[in-house]
């Protein structure tokens, strides 16, 4: 019987957070979300930092037609940090309209996972990629834990499971 009214309790709990917290919350997820992608694009590594949980399960993955990239981690030689290191120094930033077509923003406690298109147009190119990123709650705040990209080509066919 105990057994029963915690886990009554706890179900409970758990209903209550996901429905009360989730207007905010999915504002400040795509808050975050949309910070994270400008700063990149301004090639603001400071900003861009802040949106990130410095984990060692962080995970960035992006693929298009002429190769598929990954990097674990935050910290080390093969990190996060280190990886865009160079792409920060030597980059200049852009001036591309990014737009986010929300499909889903899910929260779950304090974990949260966004599926959105992402269509970037600068005045010599227009991109579209589907992206995938889960965050956590921290202190308050959301932080970006995985990006998932793909990148959307014209004329190639897609597989829709």
């Amino acid at each position: 019987m105990k057994n029963k009214v915690i886990i009554s309790s706890f179900i409970a709990w758990f209903a209550f957070t996901a429905v009360h917290a989730q207007p905010n919350d999915v504002a400040a997820i795509k808050e975050v979300i949309a910070k994270e992608t400008e700063s990149f694009f301004a090639v603001n590594k400071q900003g861009w930092a802040d949106c990130w949980l410095k984990a060692p399960y962080a995970y960035w993955s992006y693929s298009d037609s002429t190769a598929t990239s990954f990097v674990q981690g935050w910290d080390g030689d093969k990190g996060l940090e280190k990886t865009f290191e160079n792409y920060f120094k030597t980059s200049k930033p852009s001036k591309a309209s990014i737009i986010n077509d929300w499909l889903d923003v899910k929260v779950y406690g304090n974990g949260a996972y966004a599926r959105f298109f992402q269509i970037v147009k600068d005045e010599i190119d227009h991109d579209v990629t589907s992206q995938v990123r889960v965050l956590e709650k921290q202190d308050g705040k959301w932080k970006i834990i995985c990006v998932g990209a793909i990148a959307k080509y014209p004329n190639v066919p897609t597989v829709n499971h």
